[in-house]
C-alpha cells in the first residue's frame, strides 16, 4: 500500500491523478481498494491540494462499500474541506460529497447542514458564486 500511497503523491501530478482515476473507476465495481480506505483518509490532510482532491474522490468511491462504518471516524475531517484554503479543493469536496450522500444516506442531513454554515467569506468574489452553485447542485442530487 506504501507504493500506491507515493504513486498518489508523486510529484508527477498526471501520472498520480492517473492511479486515482484508475482506483476511482475500478472503486464504482468493486471493493478492492476499500481495504485501504484509512491510507487514502491519512492524504485528506496532504499538503498539496492536488493530493487532497485525489483522496476526496476516492474515498466517495468507496463510500458504497464501507459496510465497516470507517467513514464515521473521518467524516468531521472530510466535511472541513467544504472550506479547504484551496476553493478548487472546496469545490471537489462539494462534488465529491453527492457520491458519498447517496452509499451513505445518513450524512445526508449533516452535509447539507454545513454547506448552510460554510463560511466562504475567504474565498475571491469570482470563486464564491461557483462553491455555492456546486453546493445547490449537490444538495439537489441528495435530497432527490
Amino acid at each position: 500500500m506504501q507504493e500506491i500511497i507515493s504513486l498518489l503523491t508523486s510529484k508527477d501530478n498526471k501520472y498520480a491523478c492517473d492511479i486515482a482515476d484508475k482506483i476511482i473507476a475500478e472503486s464504482q465495481n468493486t471493493d478492492k481498494w476499500y481495504e485501504h480506505f484509512c491510507s487514502f483518509a491519512s492524504l485528506l490532510n496532504h499538503p498539496q491540494s492536488f493530493v487532497r482532491n485525489r483522496a476526496l474522490y476516492i474515498l466517495a468511491a468507496n463510500a458504497q462499500w464501507d459496510k465497516e462504518n470507517r467513514f464515521d471516524i473521518i467524516i468531521n475531517d472530510y466535511l472541513s474541506h467544504i472550506t479547504d484554503e484551496k476553493p478548487i479543493t472546496a469545490r471537489q469536496c462539494i462534488k465529491a460529497l453527492a457520491q458519498v450522500g447517496k452509499a451513505k444516506p445518513q450524512y445526508i442531513d449533516r452535509i447539507i447542514d454545513c454547506f448552510h454554515n460554510a463560511d466562504l467569506s475567504k474565498y475571491k468574489d469570482s470563486m464564491r458564486p461557483l462553491i455555492e452553485q456546486d453546493m445547490a447542485k449537490t444538495i439537489k442530487i441528495l435530497t432527490e
